[in-house]
């Protein structure tokens, strides 16, 4: 079979199955287009199938080859891990607006957002915490990847429970999705993404909370807190930051124009 009947047959939309097939193949999405009447290996089309057959049935392409692109690099991503998305990246932008040489960042996963930040800065150093070793495993090889890791440490914590020091910056994409909201997301962010990185139950508040309550105590002087909303939870998040004693604060929207960063100043 040719590459081009394979993915005529595949079932899954042409830029799902150029870059599934290039997985399969070992060979770039460009290298395909011009090998579209190549005939596939058996192994090779056999692995293909399977791949598409995972991504009809509702599997993210990122898990299926196992890296999602974000910011300016390719992170590695699996099960343990919450799927790097775009919107991420107004956090990634509004940290930068300002300098900083250490950085914390709260429910790190795959780590993509503390390593774009080090990455953009090479004077600054940081911690990834994370409840989650899976996760923190996944970190640590992203780090390793990117040549970072000398400049971070992988702490296994509960928020700031096993965090030392004083930061600079503090970042965090928490948990945010209400317990009555889960049932209205896509199949590929409810299933294949961890639960805990998506939802803390109750009104989708609780991470905001206690990040706002604890993280001065973390900051240095007019350090700053910057935490990724959900698009209709600016209003609660710069009440909470506000009643903890920040200033300057602020709401940053994404590429669509929706809500997306909260900001604040320790006073």
């Amino acid at each position: 079979m040719t590459a081009r009947k394979a993915l005529a047959k595949s079932g899954i939309n042409a830029r799902d199955a150029m870059i599934l097939l290039a997985h399969a193949w070992g060979i770039g999405r460009a290298s395909v287009s011009v090998r579209l009447d190549d005939v596939l290996p058996d192994e090779i089309a056999q692995d293909f199938a399977r791949l598409a057959k995972a991504r009809a049935a509702g599997r993210p392409v990122s898990k299926l080859i196992g890296q999602r692109a974000f910011w300016k690099h390719d992170f590695l991503v699996n099960d343990d891990v919450l799927d790097p998305r775009p919107e991420t990246e107004t956090l990634i932008e509004q940290a930068l607006r300002a300098p900083f040489k250490r950085v914390l960042d709260l429910g790190t996963g795959s780590g993509c957002i503390l390593l774009s930040l080090l990455g953009e800065r090479a004077e600054a150093s940081g911690v990834g915490a994370d409840i989650s070793e899976a996760a923190l495993n996944v970190a640590r090889r992203n780090a390793d990847a990117l040549g970072l890791s000398a400049r971070v440490v992988w702490q296994c914590s509960d928020w700031f429970a096993a965090i030392d020091g004083r930061f600079d910056l503090i970042v965090s994409n928490p948990p945010y999705i209400a317990a009555d909201e889960m049932d209205g997301l896509t199949p590929e962010v409810r299933l294949y993404d961890p639960e805990i990185a998506l939802t803390p139950g109750g009104d989708g508040l609780d991470a905001y909370r206690m990040i706002t309550a604890e993280a001065a105590d973390y900051l240095a002087p007019d350090g700053r807190l910057m935490v990724e909303i959900g698009p209709t939870q600016a209003e609660a998040v710069s009440d909470l930051m506000r009643e903890a004693g920040f200033e300057k604060i602020s709401t940053s929207p994404d590429l669509d124009g929706r809500d997306r960063v909260v900001s604040g100043r320790k006073a």
